[in-house]
């Protein structure tokens, strides 16, 4: 599992909605990072943490909290989640409750009867990668307006949200976590759908919990869903998403106590180095030879003994602009013997790498998917003509093949130019 720290204090788990990951929480964390450790978990299958095998159900995803914090090292802690991820925190604490303080959540759905048929089979499709990349048009479209209307693929008037926006930004954040997930989306989104819509009976012996929910959010409705409550337990509607936070931070603050940030566990062989302002993703052994990959491309596994890093700009790491430095620093810090510096691609970096700005239409997932189809037949890819013509494999233009490479570029953004005139700089030499 994969999961964000920010801040000191005491610690609070934070379990982000799906289809996302804890990415969605780096600007509250950053908020709440003077009152607690923050620690926000990418749920399995989504972000980058791997799935749960099999047909996994809610209490598994519940489990695997718990499990999670076993492998940190934390007793108890205090725990806060936004839609589904407050139904996996309240099947955890009926399953653990000593291994939580409290809990603050933000909507918490009890569906009808009738709106669980109407979300019917709709609401989750397939989302694997096709041959000609339609995948990504759907998926643009899906983020786009699940703001206008809930369900997202509900045209009635009646299915018309007022928080309805056109936010690029948001958009392909979304979008980007989605991609992560790819069709394990299903697996964690489904398992909470199909939960039981229940909380804790009235007399139940748990930690106290605060649900709020604010206007526009489609669960406000739902407050006055949820019947009797334990003792310690309340829920109310606020006005806005900051009211929200706000109501659940002062709660959080007092059920928490004042105790010092945890000394956690951690991985040794994976991580994200800081370096300045921003974070290297790296795997393998400190000390080993660091091999770099290339332009628009992602780490590989590392071989034994050797270090593996996203370069700046790419996959999980920061971009810096001075993308070479940042890796200097970074093979550094690591105790790389040798830095290995891949060659420059041939070609133009000018058409090489298209432009990945995101827009309203989402045309930029269509020129990855075309461009990492293109470069399977042609070196360089924008050359389409005989005298350019590459053997073709197969395996190379398998959809989930093509899907990774697309996902990398899209990642890489033009960080891929400026890396591709580093290398060009450097000559392939080994530093």
């Amino acid at each position: 599992m994969h999961y964000r720290r920010c801040g000191n204090g005491p610690l609070l788990l934070m379990i982000h909605q799906s289809p996302r990951s804890s990415a969605e929480y780096e600007l509250l964390m950053q908020s709440w990072s003077d009152h607690f450790t923050c620690i926000a978990p990418d749920t399995p299958g989504f972000g980058q943490s791997d799935p749960l095998s099999g047909e996994p159900e809610i209490n598994d995803f519940a489990d695997a909290l718990t499990e999670f914090l076993d492998a940190l090292g934390v007793q108890q802690c205090a725990a806060y989640g936004f839609h589904s991820g407050g139904i996996i925190l309240v099947t955890a604490l009926k399953r653990h409750p000593k291994r939580f303080k409290c809990l603050a959540i933000g909507g918490y759905a009890i569906w009808t009867q009738a709106e669980m048929d109407l979300f019917g089979t709709s609401y989750l499709p397939p989302f694997n990668p096709s041959a000609y990349g339609e995948h990504l048009t759907w998926l643009w479209n899906r983020m786009l307006e699940q703001s206008w209307v809930f369900p997202w693929f509900d045209t009635r008037e009646e299915a018309r949200l007022s928080v309805a926006h056109a936010d690029i930004s948001r958009v392909d954040q979304a979008v980007s976590e989605m991609l992560d997930a790819g069709n394990a989306y299903r697996a964690g989104y489904g398992a909470v759908l199909r939960a039981p819509r229940d909380i804790p009976p009235a007399d139940s012996d748990v930690p106290p919990c605060l649900i709020t929910a604010y206007g526009g959010d489609p669960l406000q409705a739902h407050i006055d869903r949820l019947g009797d409550m334990p003792a310690g337990w309340k829920a109310e509607r606020v006005a806005t998403p900051a009211d929200h936070q706000s109501a659940s931070l002062t709660f959080l603050q007092k059920q928490a106590g004042d105790t010092p940030s945890p000394q956690l566990a951690e991985d040794t062989n994976e991580g994200w180095l800081q370096v300045g302002d921003g974070l290297i993703h790296w795997k393998g052994k400190r000390g080993g030879r660091l091999a770099l990959h290339g332009p628009a491309r992602e780490m590989v596994e590392p071989r034994p003994g050797e270090l593996a890093i996203d370069v700046p700009g790419h996959g999980q790491s920061s971009d810096f602009a001075d993308i070479r430095a940042a890796i200097l620093a970074a093979a550094e810090a690591l105790g790389a013997s040798e830095i290995i510096w891949p060659k420059a691609p041939q070609g133009d970096p000018d058409q090489l790498y298209p432009d990945m700005t995101p827009d309203r239409f989402g045309v930029h997932l269509q020129r990855a998917w075309a461009t990492s189809r293109a470069e399977q037949f042609f070196d360089p890819w924008y050359e389409a003509n005989a005298a350019h013509a590459t053997p073709l494999d197969p395996a190379g233009l398998e959809p989930h093949a093509l899907h990774a490479r697309a996902l990398a570029r899209i990642r890489a953004g033009d960080a891929a130019h400026r890396w591709h005139e580093t290398l060009s700089q450097i000559h392939g030499a080994p530093e």
